[in-house]
């Protein structure tokens, strides 16, 4: 199915008006991915280019570049999400799940969403069997936490042809991969629908500093900037606003004290809802009842 037959054009400016509880006018929610990179593949990302090229295996200094963020900063961003209380979501692939289980039990303590981000961290595209690997990410899930996992980040955010009815049919609510909408929106399925909940590449650790290449404080200036302006937005008709970080990324000492200074400056607003994916879906369904028609 084409993105087109999957989803209809629509305004933001001509839809009805959707209201958040208690009068808040700005849904912000935060991702931390947590991923587990195979030493016998070739790595998902570089730091490092090796000198003759290629991809060499093992990319010791590139697995260790990865490996730091689970060792280290994750406890470090920890802090700062326990000191603003945030309700984190936790995008993990199934099998980091018992390759790093002290952060998977972290999250559970802490009533944190699990979200499926793939079994492992490859291109949908170059899982030998996607309706296999959807299975056990959710069966990881289910197995650690005793909960169904309602959401679905594809590793990379990517997708084949087939990603969003093979999650419908899963039993799936709701998809992250569609960065198309500062609002959820309706994706059809061959068995029905799905929600997909507005995520960020923008405001988005990978693209910033490993791709664009930015000094640390571009995420805070960007994320301040992208705030302030959907914030605004938001007077007429509620929004949604993702942070995504990694922690082998935002984790790392001379980015953290930007990824703190975000929250200082939220925390000004009134009008601001921290919510996890499945709270903004179970919201934007009771705006929207017709929106949960393909949920099973």
């Amino acid at each position: 199915m084409l993105p087109t037959e999957r989803i209809a054009y629509s305004p933001i400016s001509k839809r009805p008006k959707l209201t958040l509880p208690g009068g808040k006018r700005l849904a912000v929610w935060l991702i931390v991915n947590v991923e587990e990179w195979n030493p016998k593949e070739t790595m998902p990302r570089t730091v490092l280019t090796p000198p003759a090229g290629g991809a060499p295996m093992p990319d010791i200094p590139n697995w260790a570049w990865h490996e730091y963020g689970n060792r280290v900063g994750f406890w470090r961003m920890l802090k700062v999400i326990d000191q603003y209380s945030l309700p984190a979501v936790l995008a993990i692939n199934g099998s980091a799940i018992n390759a790093y289980e002290p952060i998977a039990t972290a999250a559970k303590e802490r009533g944190w969403e699990f979200m499926g981000h793939g079994y492992t961290q490859k291109n949908m595209q170059k899982v030998p069997d996607e309706r296999e690997d959807i299975a056990k990410t959710t069966e990881a899930i289910v197995s650690y936490t005793g909960k169904r996992p309602r959401g679905w980040l594809g590793p990379g955010l990517t997708e084949t042809w087939e990603t969003p009815d093979l999650l419908q049919e899963a039993g799936y609510d709701y998809v992250c991969d569609w960065v198309l909408d500062d609002q959820p929106v309706v994706l059809n399925t061959r068995g029905g629908t799905i929600v997909n909940v507005p995520y960020t590449q923008e405001c988005n650790d990978v693209a910033m500093m490993l791709i664009q290449h930015h000094k640390a404080s571009e995420y805070y200036d960007r994320a301040i900037d992208q705030f302030d302006q959907l914030y605004a937005d938001a007077e007429d008709s509620a929004r949604v606003m993702a942070l995504v970080v990694h922690p082998y990324i935002m984790g790392a000492p001379h980015r953290l004290k930007h990824f703190a200074r975000i929250f200082e400056h939220i925390s000004r607003h009134d009008g601001v809802a921290y919510m996890s994916g499945e709270q903004i879906y179970d919201w934007y369904v009771s705006q929207r009842p017709e929106a949960a028609s393909g949920a099973r």
